[in-house]
């Protein structure tokens, strides 16, 4: 694999000064805001927003030590003095990964195997040991928090020698879940009633290889099915790690990169039927391209992965039939691999014990089409590889259904389109020591519409995804084994939404968070290296009831050099 690849490249930098790793290491807590001068993980997001309650704290597990890839199992228990129901339910984890050589790992725990926390690890260096804290509003998985659970905390770490080099850095971690009663003004939302977990055998993320794996779930529902949503998370890994960056596999040696063309697609199906679509974001882990262009603003969301969530009330009736069905999650070109892991939040009709309804109408085809245009050229004379290659989908579709429920008729149509464009401009000899140049501009976007009629009210949700990405890159190589690499990486997630009832705006929010770093890297013959990173992260969200949070981050040096909050709430 090219040097674009470079869980390896972060592991081989880290290789240049490395001190043994500690024998008694635990997780050292952090200031959950960022601190000037740090060099520890410091995204922009905010933490989660509490009620005014105080909340009972059940702790998960505390300084578990991951060196292998075992799970790990512990044990809940619901906090008495806190029977619920719950205004909200909060996760917390802080993570440290001791100081030496290691890459960025995955972190997936569950609960009763449904996923309550997905993301990556920070990776060390031999003068940096980062702890960081992340947070994740769980309420929506209250269900599942009322009795008893085992539960799992899956991050797989290889600690020892492999090939020659010695991975010495223990991850330690500790989770905790915050439960914070239900009082006025803050009454408990209503949650779901059932929560299913769709998972791999064992009841982990799933391992999807190509478009025809799939995790599932066999449903026996109870047969007064009202609304269904999937969460759904598709995290891209080895080979399909940077799949924003890959291309035909016609083309793959000559540019050096990963094959299977730079589009990726999670599809949900019932019954073998396409339900509904995913979008994969491209989220870059903190080995990525250049280790030193995460420390210490990661990328968007790289350490705490938002799931997307898909409506599938549209097939409320058909789950109600007292049949026995089968949700899967699949990822169109996946080419080693994507982990897959998703939840369903199932309501019931709380008045009556049988619902009627069906499917009207699906316009979703089983898979996307995607355009592919080649430009690549070959010059003989200076061996270089040249042009461009541009590849599109877009999926516009309609799926509607209805449910007969004791409080009356109630229809729902979701209607979709989900765009993808990426452009990539190359520049490469894969035989010589000459510059190396790919760039990358990719962005999708998801427009959608779900309307709701139930007797005389009509409720319409509106959501405007879109995820924009931007890389440019150039290596050069010499024939003394020394480097020099140039990067820079603009990435976004960009989300608004409105709700209407009758025709009435009712609620609007909107939500940027927006990392841009780059970075000059060089390393002599002899492993010394020098390097100029910066970046920057703003975080910004707003809505009509009045909230505005907003963040900027700045950093140098893999340093942290400014925190500024307020930016852009005083003019909305």
């Amino acid at each position: 694999m090219r040097k674009l690849f470079p869980s390896c490249l972060g592991a081989a930098l880290a290789a240049l000064a490395v001190v043994p790793a500690l024998t008694h290491a635990q997780v050292v807590t952090v200031p959950t805001t960022p601190q000037i001068g740090s060099s520890n993980p410091a995204p922009a997001d905010p933490l989660v927003p509490r009620p005014n309650t105080k909340p009972c704290i059940v702790q998960l597990f505390t300084n578990f030590a991951f060196d292998d890839f075992t799970p790990k199992t512990f044990n809940y228990t619901p906090p008495a003095s806190c029977p619920g129901p719950w205004a909200k339910v909060v996760f917390t984890a802080d993570f440290t990964v001791q100081a030496g050589r290691q890459f960025d790992r995955t972190a997936a725990f569950y609960l009763g195997h449904a996923n309550i926390y997905f993301g990556t690890t920070a990776e060390p260096r031999s003068n940096l040991s980062p702890s960081w804290h992340v947070e994740r509003d769980v309420t929506d998985l209250s269900a599942i928090f009322k009795a008893p659970q085992i539960g799992e905390a899956n991050l797989g770490n290889f600690v020892g020698v492999s090939g020659g080099t010695d991975f010495n850095s223990v991850i330690f971690a500790n989770a905790a879940l915050e439960f914070f009663p239900a009082s006025f003004p803050d009454a408990a939302p209503r949650t779901a009633d059932i929560v299913v977990p769709v998972n791999g055998t064992g009841g982990d993320a799933g391992t999807l290889n190509t478009t025809a794996d799939s995790i599932s779930q066999t449903l026996n529902l109870p047969t007064n099915v009202e609304s269904v949503y999937l969460d759904v998370i598709a995290q891209s890994q080895i080979n399909d790690e940077f799949w924003y960056l890959c291309v035909p596999n016609s083309e793959d040696n000559n540019l050096e990169s990963c094959g299977g063309t730079a589009f990726r697609e999670t599809e949900v199906s019932i019954d073998g039927k396409p339900a509904g679509v995913a979008p994969v974001y491209p989220w870059i882990f903190t080995g990525g391209i250049d280790p030193f262009l995460w420390e210490p603003i990661p990328g968007v969301q790289t350490l705490n992965f938002r799931p997307y969530r898909v409506d599938l009330t549209p097939f409320a009736g058909l789950l109600s039939d007292g049949n026995t069905h089968t949700v899967s999650v699949s990822v169109f070109n996946a080419n080693s691999f994507f982990s897959a892991t998703a939840n369903m939040f199932v309501f019931t009709d709380h008045g009556s014990a049988h619902v009627t309804g069906g499917v009207t109408t699906n316009t979703l085809s089983a898979a996307p089409t995607p355009t592919i245009n080649n430009n690549i050229n070959f010059n003989p004379a200076t061996k270089h590889f040249t042009g461009s290659i541009d590849t599109s989908s877009t999926r516009t579709f309609t799926i509607a259904g209805f449910v007969n429920t004791s409080h009356g008729r109630v229809d729902t149509t979701v209607q979709e389109t989900v765009s993808f464009v990426n452009n990539q401009q190359f520049d490469v000899n894969p035989t010589t020591g000459s510059p190396d140049n790919q760039n990358v501009q990719q962005t999708t976007t998801v427009d959608s519409e779900t309307t709701t009629h139930a007797g005389p009210f009509e409720s319409k949700r509106e959501q405007h995804f879109t995820y924009p990405v931007t890389i440019d890159f150039a290596l050069n190589v010499n024939p003394d084994g020394s480097f020099s690499q140039t990067t820079s990486v603009n990435q976004q997630f960009l989300l608004d939404k409105k709700e209407h009832v009758n025709g009435s705006a009712v609620f609007r929010s909107t939500e940027n968070n927006h990392v841009q770093s780059q970075d000059t890297l060089a390393v002599d013959a002899n492993g010394n290296r020098s390097l100029t990173p910066s970046s920057t992260q703003t975080f910004l969200f707003q809505d009509s009831k009045g909230t505005c949070v907003s963040r900027t981050l700045t950093s140098a040096n893999n340093v942290l050099t400014g925190v500024s909050t307020g930016q852009g709430c005083e003019t909305h």
